[in-house]
């Protein structure tokens, strides 16, 4: 892509990669092209490519170039969610009778895909702690066709040495699916440090405004690329014009959104730390996380994401989403706004009673871009 070429800087490309200003107009942000078909030029000719919206779409292009460029792949490619993009990968990479390791913490929704939908055509799968590389390594079968991960994890905050597990998965035959929701490519880069396939949620923090909800891949060899394209128009569950702009709209202040979301972050997790109804903060910037010195190695800061356990147990753990005032009690996360929630029986309900049921005194907090004084401020005494 020749907007790559503009410079190697994130903060620029991230303004410019993709955002070629509109050749009719000038118009210096790519236009929504609401539109589902092209006037071709006779059979066969097509202008720029465009048929079928379905295939391809001017806007939806723009933020695929983006999103490759970010993360220093060579193909990008948008989707309607954060698990349709998944959906898609899975069945682009798998056959019946394949096995895939998943990690012992995870989104909920990617749980049920696994164990609900997938599993049902012939797909093993097996759990791993995925912050240990010698668990990995222990889970793989000679059928294992993919390592999926998250770091950080979902909600538990978990770190996994993403170097480390490309090997392994390198030398068993594997493929390294990374998802970098939490991370965003501006805080850190899987593909850089071995991974095959990077999986956004572009509803969170690439888009930034909870307004929008999309997925997205992204990959380093450009056959996977091509083969994920087919699969993503032979499916058809690809990011419309206006949500793909919207998300384009979102990654230009990725940097600096993310810089508050981590300074925030840092200083509600100290205060939490030091709160006598707090029995245990997650979070990667604290020096006793297990995987401080791995985060603080392949992520620039630690994010936005916060979690904690409270005394009381899960009573205590929901009253104290429900007594918040500031931060909104609310599922999802990546927002400039914060937002609280209780991962039990909220966003990881769907893994009650399986390898990755999460703490019942569990709370998760998206910490947004406000003041943090008033942050802090509700969080006390939301805890009393």
């Amino acid at each position: 892509m020749s907007d790559r070429h503009i410079s190697q800087h994130f903060e620029t490309l991230a303004i410019h990669a993709g955002n070629t200003a509109d050749p009719l107009t000038g118009a210096v942000v790519p236009p929504i092209y609401q539109v589902s078909t092209y006037k071709q030029d006779g059979v066969g000719g097509l202008r720029g490519g465009y048929e079928y919206s379905r295939s391809a779409n001017p806007t939806r292009t723009a933020l695929e170039e983006n999103l490759a460029a970010l993360e220093g792949g060579r193909r990008g490619l948008a989707f309607a969610s954060g698990l349709a993009a998944e959906d898609c990968l899975l069945r682009t990479l798998l056959s019946p009778g394949d096995h895939v390791v998943i990690p012992n913490d995870a989104y909920g929704g990617t749980f049920r895909l696994f164990a609900k939908v997938v599993s049902r055509w012939g797909v093993e799968w097996s759990v791993a702690d995925t912050s240990d590389p010698a668990s990995v390594r222990a889970a793989l079968t000679p059928k294992t066709k993919v390592v999926w991960v998250e770091t950080p994890s979902n909600p538990l905050l978990g770190i996994t040495d993403i170097a480390a597990v490309a090997q392994i998965a390198r030398e068993a035959g594997a493929r390294l699916v990374v998802d970098n929701t939490f991370a965003t490519p501006y805080l850190q880069q899987p593909l850089a440090l071995g991974a095959d396939v990077v999986v956004h949620s572009l509803t969170k923090y690439m888009g930034g405004h909870s307004d929008v909800v999309g997925g997205a891949l992204i990959v380093g060899d450009q056959a996977l690329g091509e083969e994920l394209a087919y699969h993503q128009n032979a499916m058809g569950a690809v990011a419309g014009p206006f949500d793909s702009w919207l998300v384009l709209r979102g990654t230009k202040t990725l940097s600096v959104r993310m810089d508050r979301h981590s300074e925030n972050a840092t200083k509600v997790a100290d205060m939490l730390t030091r709160h006598a109804r707090v029995t245990r903060v997650l979070y990667p910037g604290l020096p006793e996380h297990p995987g401080h010195e791995i985060a603080a190695k392949q992520m620039k800061s630690f994010g936005g994401m916060v979690s904690f356990q409270v005394e009381g147990g899960e009573e205590a753990a929901v009253e104290v989403c429900n007594r918040a005032k500031v931060f909104t009690l609310g599922e999802s996360l990546g927002g400039v706004e914060s937002l609280i929630e209780h991962p039990g029986r909220m966003t990881h309900a769907s893994a009650a009673g399986s390898a990755l049921e999460v703490p019942a005194d569990l709370v998760r907090l998206s910490v947004g871009i406000e003041n943090v004084d008033d942050l802090l401020q509700d969080l006390q005494q939301a805890l009393g």
